[in-house]
């Protein structure tokens, strides 16, 4: 029976995480007090080694978003603590509050009251006087409950928005495109388009943005990635959905690690089977699975960026579901540039 099993795997081209060799993590982080989520790394430009990564931490009364450093030390000055259920966490760089100021962003669902967060990155200081609300004009609680979010900067005119999706939705217009406005009043946000196929299956929550590229993407959990453009001037019509045979349930958290010249990876948490999916980035073909040892990972993040010494090609984090996250050195993912 059990040959029988790995012959199907082999046929239907679905990984088994116990056919694979398991990649340690360079290191596991601290833990948090309740149930961790997704998580966004932060490279701080000026001191590489000093980059922070991000973390939420979901309860309904006292759920936070944690920072921490390299080592997997939380940074206990910098958690944002007491939000009702945060769920995703994203990070944008140099985003203009005014003419003359601009500074690194992050922002978060939370999800019980319905809004999204934004705090300046590395300070944390609120930028959002108490959160945006967002899906106002639903009327059924479900689909009024964010999850999934990723900033979008147009490379061209250096505009910021986000992309929001929730606990449930519809058929057509799952996510929510709002456009981040700054000026002497403070940051305001404004709803740019509603957009996004959902097959009825699950739910929406992962989403990444390739702001190089242009394109949005998001995980329709039973069914596979999509993939449209961010911009929405380039219209709300679905490139593509692609990935859908190498899952067996439960499609998960989005990373894009980039190289130069539109290279690199798609990386996609294959949820129930403990592993990640690796599609290229030009063509969003499938490259192969890995078991980087990681229990139901919901969200997962990635940089290229060298961060010094332990991390000299770039990190990646994942979500474990015992209440960490997983380093891996990208060394270790075995990546062809």
């Amino acid at each position: 029976m059990k040959q029988f099993l790995i012959l199907c795997c082999a046929i239907t081209m679905v990984a088994c995480k116990t056919n694979l060799p398991e990649i340690p993590p360079t290191l596991k982080t601290d833990k948090v007090p309740h149930d961790s989520d997704d998580p966004a790394i932060w490279v701080n430009k000026q001191n590489p080694e000093q980059s922070i990564v991000f973390g939420t931490d979901k309860d309904e009364v006292n759920g936070g978003v944690y920072a921490f450093d390299l080592n997997g030390k939380l940074i206990k000055d910098k958690a944002i603590k007491g939000v009702s259920y945060p769920n995703n966490v994203d990070v944008e760089y140099g985003f203009k509050l005014t003419d003359s100021t601009e500074t690194d962003i992050l922002m978060f669902t939370e999800r019980e009251k319905n809004q999204i967060r934004l705090f300046s990155v590395p300070d944390l200081k609120p930028l959002d006087n108490g959160g945006f609300k967002v899906f106002e004009d639903e009327t059924d609680k479900l689909q009024k409950r964010p999850m999934g979010i990723s900033i979008y900067k147009n490379p061209k005119t250096n505009e910021v928005s986000v992309f929001v999706s929730r606990k449930a939705g519809p058929k057509e217009g799952y996510l929510y495109q709002y456009g981040l406005e700054s000026d002497s009043t403070g940051v305001s946000t404004k709803l740019l388009r509603k957009l996004g196929t959902f097959s009825g299956q699950k739910e929406i929550e992962a989403i990444a943005v390739d702001d190089e590229l242009g394109f949005v993407y998001f995980s329709d959990e039973g069914v596979g990635i999509r993939k449209y453009h961010a911009n929405p001037k380039d219209g709300n019509k679905e490139i593509s959905m692609f990935g859908s045979e190498y899952f067996k349930d439960d499609i998960e958290g989005i990373a894009i690690a980039t190289y130069p010249n539109g290279e690199g990876y798609i990386i996609v948490s294959n949820q129930q089977d403990h592993t990640f999916n690796f599609f290229t980035r030009s063509d969003n073909a499938y490259v192969k699975t890995l078991n980087l040892g990681t229990l139901e990972t919901d969200g997962c993040d990635i940089t290229t960026q060298a961060l010094g010494d332990k991390f000299p090609n770039g990190l990646f984090v994942s979500m474990n579901d015992e209440q960490d996250f997983f380093y891996h050195a990208v060394d270790s993912l075995q990546l062809n540039k």
